[in-house]
């Protein structure tokens, strides 16, 4: 489950202070975003690195760890309130060593200060401040403090002094938490073990969430709300075993509201990272790459079962966002990837890119207006902040072509004049995890709709990242960004397990959709490097590699946080190499991964969709193998009889001739009938007669997930 950030409904600016550069402020020395937005604090903000940890221990004072992101919009504020400020920044000079921390680029060290501030009984979220042993042990921390005392928080300053104190004239209570917060985390790291997750125990959990889903605007019910596209998903697949159809009303419900709601941007595409409030009116308005790539996977299943004009059409306009402000620098040889998102603030300001006047739009749309604010409930009081944000939420699908026409052209003047404010910041960095889960989204998406240019847009995603995001030993990095005095852009950190991860599946989407061996080789290549420097004797994988020395603790677990567990995924991505290759190594550790964390569903099964979506895919998973030409008509043909229902546990191969799978597969051998393109449907070692016929391969396929039920 994403963490939830402190954020009250009203918008919050801050006056900036003016920038004066600070020659002990080492952050001008950093590419990321994020870490540059503070670069000209009073504050003598380090890098998380080796030469200011040694400083912490050389001085014996403790350290002040600040988390956030680019995109944060109270990240900002506490910047603007407490880091600007001399005062503020004179306490935490003179008592801390003070590490600034790009979460973004950083998830492992994020991801483990959480985890010590969820074991002090406090919410985690963004901005992350955490006061640290000079060995970086966590002994006290939270997440946003305004400089005085409000919220029902205490003031920074308070704070400050209290921390520093506790450390240097109370190590007894500070030994006392420092010892307790390890204790408790390497318990943590250590998951309950079961057996397989069977059909019954899915079914129970996906009732358990379905009681959860608000079915009046979708979603888990009350706020913030967040997309929860894993849980969507969970439910979505228990329609489909079962055919219950509350799952299905549960997830189309959840869908068109957040499409057509305030969390969507209707003028430039793309979802916001969350609502503040039930309804979906109004978001935080920062934009992640990561949410909208699961959104567009979701969106391509759900249209394959509604054939919903909706879906197709906001799928449509999310890739046209990603194409037109999410493409980062591009590398020497022309190819570009994705870039991690869009702030929430413009001008010091919370939304104030996103949102209208009634008075503007009036003068820019004349005649149309009336329309317009008629569909997107403007008002002259608006419906937030005295503003309005442009929702359809009270609308269950799409109008007439006619009148959409009508709102499209309206929309392209509006988005015209929006782009002449001044823009929210944006943090062009490439992270190789969120780009795998992008990938692989458009990959899917670009079979579903036909649409090929997205499939070369994917393709050219990868190959950024296969060619330039690894060092000279060939290891994969977690970060790159281009600078215009390193034009070339610059690696930075060690992948994760979620690099891998995403990547792994993003090249098995790429294969599945293109046919192109090199895709499997590069999956294979990318769970390699995951055995040698992750993977865990007593099971399951690490997030951070066994030469990432600059951690604490390396952490274990299948749970999602923002974005979808990495072990989760690699359950995925091992039982498709095991059906691909027919290697036995894929199936036995997958076997494994499974059994690792099959206990967690006791303890919390919230946080473990990715995982147990999974495991229903294992369980489930059904090989379609057609021989003959992809680029022939009747091949295309029996591919287009694949979105002639719902789908969710396909393995789909195009082939010449069935000689190249492996032995072990029911579909080796069999042959092509009378020349033209065959289909055959293979699951549990036994494959179907042979099928030419596209309505005959629907047929089959839809009996096939009758049976699987």
């Amino acid at each position: 489950m994403p963490l939830a950030t402190f954020s009250p409904m009203t918008r919050h600016a801050a006056p900036t202070r003016p920038a004066k550069p600070n020659p002990l402020n080492l952050l001008v020395h950093e590419t990321s975003p994020y870490l540059l937005q503070h670069r000209d604090n009073p504050v003598n903000w380090r890098a998380w690195n080796d030469d200011a940890l040694k400083e912490a221990r050389t001085s014996d004072k403790p350290i002040l760890l600040s988390v956030g992101y680019a995109a944060c919009h109270w990240c900002h504020v506490m910047a603007h309130e407490s880091f600007e400020d001399d005062g503020i920044a004179a306490l935490m000079n003179e008592r801390f060593v003070n590490i600034k921390i790009d979460r973004e680029e950083r998830p492992d060290l994020d991801q483990i200060y959480q985890q010590a501030l969820a074991l002090l009984g406090q919410q985690g979220g963004w901005p992350l401040t955490m006061f640290l042993t000079p060995d970086a042990e966590p002994y006290w921390g939270g997440t946003y403090f305004p400089k005085e005392a409000r919220y029902g928080r205490p003031g920074f300053g308070d704070v400050l002094v209290a921390l520093s104190d506790a450390y240097h004239h109370d190590k007894e209570k500070v030994a006392k938490n420092v010892g307790g917060l390890a204790e408790a985390m390497r318990r943590l790291a250590v998951p309950a073990a079961g057996e397989a997750i069977e059909a019954e125990i899915l079914d129970r959990i996906a009732e358990h969430l379905l009681g959860r889903i608000d079915f009046v605007h979708g979603g888990i019910e009350g706020a913030p709300k967040f997309p929860q596209a894993p849980i969507l998903n969970l439910l979505w697949r228990a329609y489909l075993r079962n055919g219950d159809g509350r799952y299905r009303e549960a997830v189309h419900l959840s869908l068109t509201r957040m499409l057509q709601g305030g969390i969507y941007d209707h003028l430039g595409g793309g979802l916001a990272r969350y609502a503040t409030d039930a309804a979906w009116l109004v978001p935080h308005f920062e934009k992640m790459l990561y949410d909208n790539a699961e959104l567009l996977s979701l969106l391509a299943d759900a249209w394959i079962d509604a054939g919903e004009r909706l879906y197709e059409e906001r799928a449509a306009e999310i890739v046209g966002w990603l194409t037109r402000e999410m493409l980062a620098a591009p590398n020497e040889a022309g190819n570009r990837a994705f870039a991690a998102s869009l702030d929430a603030d413009s001008e010091g300001i919370e939304g104030k890119f996103y949102v209208w006047d009634e008075a503007e739009i009036d003068a820019v749309l004349g005649d149309e207006a009336a329309f317009f604010k008629q569909v997107y409930g403007v008002t002259a009081e608006g419906n937030w902040e005295d503003t309005n944000i442009l929702s359809r939420g009270h609308q269950s699908g799409l109008l007439s072509p006619k009148d959409e026409a009508r709102l499209a052209a309206a929309r392209t003047k509006l988005l015209a004049r929006r782009d002449t404010r001044i823009r929210p910041g944006w943090d062009d960095k490439v992270l190789a995890d969120w780009n795998g889960l992008m990938i692989a989204a458009l990959a899917r998406a670009a079979q579903v709709f036909a649409r090929t240019d997205w499939l070369r847009r994917a393709e050219d995603a990868f190959a950024f990242i296969e060619t330039t995001m690894r060092d000279s030993n060939g290891r994969l990095k977690h970060a790159w960004r281009a600078t215009p005095d390193q034009p070339q852009g610059r690696l930075a950190h060690p992948a994760t397990l979620d690099d891998h991860a995403n990547l792994a599946r993003a090249a098995l989407a790429l294969h599945e959709a293109t046919g192109d061996g090199r895709y499997l080789a590069a999956a294979k290549r990318l769970v390699a490097d995951l055995d040698a420097h992750f993977w865990d004797d007593a099971g399951g994988y690490f997030f951070t590699a066994d030469d990432t020395t600059d951690v604490i603790i390396r952490t274990k677990s299948a749970g999602d946080n923002a974005t979808p567990s990495g072990n989760g995924t690699m359950l995925d991505v091992l039982t498709r190499l095991h059906h691909l290759t027919g290697d036995a190594a894929y199936e036995a550790r997958a076997a494994e991964l499974l059994k690792t964390f099959a206990g967690e569903v006791e303890r919390n099964f919230f946080p473990l969709a990715t995982f147990l979506n999974a495991a229903d895919f294992r369980a489930h998973v059904t090989d379609v193998v057609i021989i003959g030409q992809r680029d022939e008509a009747g091949c295309a043909a029996l591919l287009a009889a694949l979105k002639a229902g719902p789908q969710v546990n396909l393995i789909v191969s195009v082939l010449a001739d069935a000689a190249s799978l492996p032995d072990f597969h029911p579909a080796a051998g069999k042959t092509a009938v009378d020349g033209k393109a065959t289909a055959y449907v293979c699951r549990q070692q036994s494959c179907s007669a042979p099928v030419t016929a596209p309505t005959e391969l629907a047929r089959l396929l839809a009996s096939n997930r009758r049976s699987a039920a």
